[in-house]
């Protein structure tokens, strides 16, 4: 307990806020088939009832095109859509991380062999790139992921290779290279405890573009499929409520919204706190 009053002090208004969204979503995510009145698919009503939070429906944010409660979809969404994009990114910065610090740490035709290769990847925009390939090759949950671990596994790499060549010529690392560390041992001991506070912070932007990028995916009909609930096809299915002026695609958005803003006020604290500034009195 005293360790999170610590970190609560720490925190300033604006990241308090942001802990609380992310927390709240972490929460709908961990605990969905206790927390959801209804079954992830279940049909329990007709097309697009009203929202009852304004106490003149059954269903709290109403039905979705097809009769399913539309607070259980989201509350489900929350822990599809959090778990998929948590896994991308482990992936990106696990393969990204690696190589960058291999190119910085070998130097030479390695380093621009593996720079040139992701720099002409990179070229391609991302939303493209994915689309290519998931429509070649499925939208299986494990296809998303390899797909999306890669396709952000290229910015990774290049901050990475950054934050490593910056940390490989200081000179303890240039003293075990003298001792005659090989070059995983260098990467693991060296470079790496040393560039964990810019990469933590690079990890939860990354987190918040996979994120978007999987709501993205999802809307345009190759992210999660259905039954599964995702928030980016959620706003998708009820788009065409909009014309009869149903509010029920705007909620998704608002997730999808929310969640990001949240997960960007922490982020700000932490390079903030990174950085070594001092807060504003």
């Amino acid at each position: 307990m005293k360790i999170l009053s610590a970190i609560w002090d720490d925190l300033n208004l604006s990241a308090r806020i942001g802990l609380g969204i992310v927390l709240f979503f972490t929460t709908c995510a961990l605990f969905a088939p206790w927390l959801a009145p209804y079954g992830e698919s279940e049909i329990v009503g007709d097309v697009w009832e009203p929202l009852g939070l304004f106490f003149w429906g059954e269903f709290f944010f109403g039905t979705d095109q097809i009769g399913r409660d539309l607070l259980s979809r989201l509350i489900f969404g929350a822990r599809n859509t959090m778990a998929l994009a948590i896994v991308s990114t482990a992936v990106s910065f696990t393969a990204g991380a690696i190589l960058g610090f291999v190119a910085a740490t070998m130097g030479g035709r390695v380093d621009q062999a593996l720079s040139r290769i992701v720099d002409v990847c990179i070229s391609i925009p991302t939303l493209i790139a994915s689309l290519i390939v998931l429509s070649a090759v499925g939208t299986a949950t494990h296809t998303l992921i390899l797909v999306i671990g890669i396709i952000y596994a290229l910015p990774v790499f290049r901050i990475a290779r950054a934050v490593a060549m910056d940390i490989e010529v200081m000179d303890y690392v240039e003293a075990a290279r003298l001792r005659g560390e090989g070059l995983w041992w260098l990467m693991r001991k060296e470079i790496l405890p040393n560039a964990l506070t810019p990469l933590a912070a690079e990890f939860g932007v990354r987190f918040c573009f996979v994120f978007l990028l999987i709501a993205s995916l999802s809307f345009l009909g190759l992210g999660l499929q259905p039954p599964l609930a995702d928030w980016g096809a959620m706003v998708r299915g009820n788009a065409d409520g909009i014309a009869w002026g149903f509010l029920h695609p705007i909620i998704p958005a608002a997730c999808i919204a929310l969640l990001t803003i949240g997960i960007n006020l922490l982020i700000d604290r932490w390079v903030h706190k990174a950085s070594g500034l001092r807060d504003d009195q």
